[in-house]
């Protein structure tokens, strides 16, 4: 994946005046995993990619030509620490809270970890009594427990 296919998929998603939801809705998919493929974080299947040519106005072959649904380098597209701000405070969330969740996970779960590969995640909106608005981000992962051997 190239970041002029990135370049290329924002281009014509803005031509087309969609949202992430909205493409998620024409793919069958979580607007996140929709997001993702944009990144080239997510492997697209012949489906997604006959929806999303469709949904872009791009010829399927440009999308296939780009090896949309190979298999993705995942987790390359960020340094580390992140320096755009939305992505540090995500990392920083983590710094700040990450051994707080690790010990209540494993409190609830056992000795194991949270997968990233059988997982999900979605965003969504909140408005308080006061009108600020909240972003709020589940993540669910399935839980492995670590083997004894």
């Amino acid at each position: 994946m190239t970041d002029n296919l990135t370049r290329t998929l924002f281009a014509a998603k803005k031509q087309a005046n969609v949202t992430f939801a909205d493409l998620g809705a024409a793919l069958g998919r979580d607007e996140v995993s929709v997001a993702a493929l944009f990144y080239g974080q997510a492997r697209a299947s012949e489906a997604d990619i006959a929806a999303l040519s469709k949904a872009l106005s791009i010829a399927p072959s440009v999308l296939a030509d780009a090896d949309l649904s190979g298999f993705p380098d995942r987790g390359k597209t960020v340094e580390m620490p992140p320096r755009e701000p939305l992505i540090y405070r995500l990392y920083e969330v983590i710094q700040n809270y990450g051994q707080a969740y690790k010990a209540v996970l494993n409190e609830k779960f056992g000795d194991g970890i949270m997968s990233a590969i059988s997982f999900s995640t979605k965003v969504e909106k909140e408005v308080d009594e006061n009108g600020a608005e909240w972003a709020v981000i589940t993540m669910r992962g399935k839980w492995l427990p670590f083997s004894r051997f």
